[in-house]
Order: structure tokens, then sequence, then C-alpha cells
């Protein structure tokens, strides 16, 4: 829904907004990202459009606050801004340097939120938390959490950390696929690419797995962080983070062709959720 052909990936939107899905969350690495939200927005009547997540070091806040404002009042309430820090080798390949006291570079962003002429209200932003910081800071100054590569169990323990009120949103890549080799041959790579950022390796340490595990990306890790399967399968697992605490859970689709919209297997899961 961020990249790619603007026209396509409204007219994706549509049909997921007519199938039922509450939510469409989109990354951000830099870029108009809410041009993006605008186009997604405006082919949509009811879903919400979330950033997951807007990038703090490519924005500057008041500005943020300003674009909300603005996308609020021409498609009501329906945008949920996901704030994060990204991740230390990515921002400073750009910028050496720049990626340093996280915790704090989030707060003043949000400072600059609650300063502007119109202020992103609190219960309308969540955070990229992993760690008990970052979740507290979740809980404190934002709507909630939005925590990504994670395992109901992480679920369980964050919402512990959040209390009762905060919503929490952590994200849940699948794959329609009964063939564990079909897979691992798609899903290894993908997740390895995010298993050599510090912060999500860290925090699957954290989690009980071991160096070897995420070195390897272990079946043990893979079966942990991929749901693979039928749709009974997938929906299993969304019912395991939502016995856990979650409110929502971000469904992520990954197939052997990372450039087209998984549409065939968005409408099997919609078919199965109904």
């Amino acid at each position: 829904m961020r990249y790619g052909n603007p026209t396509e990936a409204a007219e994706a939107a549509a049909e997921l907004d007519e199938l039922g899905f509450p939510a469409l969350w989109i990354p951000d690495v830099g870029g108009p990202v809410l041009d993006s939200v605008d186009n997604l927005l405006s082919a949509t009547k009811r879903t919400v459009i979330a950033t997951g997540i807007l990038n703090l070091w490519m924005h500057d806040p008041v500005e943020v606050a300003d674009r909300y404002a603005t996308l609020t009042e021409t498609h009501g309430d329906r945008f949920l801004l996901g704030i994060g820090v990204s991740h230390a080798p990515l921002i400073d390949s750009k910028e050496p340097g720049l990626y340093r006291k996280p915790l704090a570079a989030t707060k003043a962003f949000l400072d600059g939120l609650d300063s502007a002429a119109q202020p992103v209200p609190v219960a309308n932003r969540v955070l990229a938390a992993l760690g008990p910081k970052m979740l507290q800071l979740s809980a404190t100054r934002a709507g909630g959490a939005h925590p990504y590569l994670v395992t109901p169990e992480h679920t369980h323990t964050a919402r512990e950390v959040l209390g009762e009120g905060p919503m929490l949103l952590p994200e849940q890549t699948v794959m329609l696929t009964d063939d564990r080799e079909q897979a691992r041959a798609v899903g290894a790579d993908w997740l390895r690419s995010y298993l050599a950022l510090p912060n999500y390796a860290n925090n699957l340490l954290r989690s009980g797995f071991t160096e070897d595990d995420v070195a390897s990306v272990s079946d043990r890790l893979f079966d942990a962080i991929i749901a693979w399967g039928d749709e009974d399968a997938i929906l299993a697992r969304v019912a395991e983070h939502r016995a856990a605490g979650a409110d929502h859970v971000c469904v992520q689709v990954i197939t052997a062709d990372p450039t087209e919209f998984p549409r065939e297997q968005w409408r099997r899961l919609a078919a199965a959720l109904n």
C-alpha cells in the first residue's frame, strides 16, 4: 500500500475496505508517507489507515501535526499515527550518528506533536515498542503500542506493562501454505533481514530464544514468529494474541513475490474471519 502504483494501491485498499478489514498499516522508510495515507483514506470509507510506523527521524513533528489535522478534517477520524525510532543501522547508514538516545528522541517528538497549533490527540497515536521503557512511554504519552515481529508471549508481557487501558496492536506475519519447505524458502530470508537489526534480535533474546536460534533462523524461532498453514492455523495464532491481551492484530501476509499485493490471500483470510 505504501509503494508502487498509487492507483493500484487505492484499488487494493478499497477492496480491503469492502472485505471488512478494520485497519490497514503502511510502513515509512522515507518519502511522502502522509501522501500515501491521504491516498488510502480517499479510497476507503470505514477502514482506519495507520502508519506502522512513521519514522520520527525523517519528519518534523509540527509538520506532521499540521498534516494530521488536515487529513482528519478531510477524511474523518480514521488516521492512526504510529510512530517509531526505526533502527540504528538503517538511520546511521544515511546520516552517521543521527540515531541516538531513542527514548529521549521519542519523547521530544511527542513534545513536538503536543506543542503544535493543532496537537495530535494522545489517543490517536501509538508507539512502536518492544522493551519495557518504550512500552511504558506508550502507556503514558500515547494511546498504546504497536509491537512488530513478536510472539503471543510478548503480547502477554506487553499487556502487563501497559495495563488495562492503552491499546495493544501487535503485528503478526503469516503465510498461507501447508508446505514447511515452501514456507521457509520464502520466510527465512525475509525473517533474516529483520534479525540483522539489533532491536529485533535483542527482543527475541529477551523473549527466551538463543543466539543460535537467531543466527540460524531455527524452526523454533521461525514457527514462533511466522504463522503458516491454512486459514484455521492463521486465525488460531491471531486468537493467541487476542487471548494474551491484544486489542487488534495487524496481519501481514508475505508471499514469494513481495512486489505484488497478496489479494488472493487477503480474500481467503476475510472469508475465514467472516
